[in-house]
């Protein structure tokens, strides 16, 4: 009797063993499909899309607004500190790309010394989606605050150097001289005012342009 026991008990265990590894190997092929070595390559592209894209619309914003800047500049120098501002604002919507695709990084394991992958085709998929969010949401809000800036800052500018695109009764040379008070030349309108108005119209526009990259 005792020795069938321990018969029916080594049955039980190999039993048990074959099972265990058979839930194991289940276990080891779910594991692979669902975290194939090649989602790695997905999250990083959404990596890549975050900086590169962000990168690519600050460059457009800056080349933009800086372009206007310095012809703007040339006729009127007092300016340029005050017009400024698309050019910075375009510069930091490439650190918005730095900070997603720095968090986005950081979110990527690295595979084990087994090269085992913990990193899942979900994961892979919604870090490619997060990068191209920012970096899309980017590169739009860089040319809206390049092209905004463009046209503004020679707006600007254009009225502080005291001078109309569109000639009035008064005009000499294609222009028409704009006096700084209202009442100095009838109907022409005041440049000091008018440019204020400009200024604060560009600034609301480039404001809310930067809050499509946030």
């Amino acid at each position: 009797p005792i020795s069938a026991s321990s018969a029916n008990l080594r049955l039980k265990y190999r039993s048990q063993q074959q099972r265990y590894k058979q839930k194991m190997d289940e276990t080891n092929d779910s594991v692979l499909a669902l975290c194939p070595s090649w989602a790695l390559s997905v999250g990083y592209m959404g990596v890549a899309a975050a900086m590169v894209l962000s990168n690519f619309g600050s460059a457009w914003g800056t080349w933009k607004a800086g372009v206007s800047l310095v012809h703007t500049g040339i006729r009127h120098p007092g300016s340029v500190m005050k017009n400024v501002i698309p050019v910075v604002m375009a510069g930091v919507i490439g650190i918005y790309g730095l900070i997603v695709s720095v968090i986005l990084a950081q979110n990527i394991p690295t595979p084990s010394s087994g090269r085992v992958n913990a990193y899942s085709v979900y994961s892979g998929m919604a870090h490619l989606a997060a990068g191209l969010c920012c970096g899309i949401s980017g590169l739009a809000a860089g040319g809206c605050i390049g092209i905004v800036g463009d046209h503004g800052v020679r707006s600007v500018g254009y009225r502080a150097s005291a001078i109309s695109l569109f000639p009035g009764s008064e005009a000499k040379d294609g222009y028409a001289q704009i006096p700084d008070e209202e009442g100095e030349a009838g109907n022409q309108i005041s440049g000091s005012e008018d440019q204020n108005k400009l200024f604060v119209g560009m600034l609301i526009m480039l404001i809310f342009s930067e809050a499509l990259a946030l």
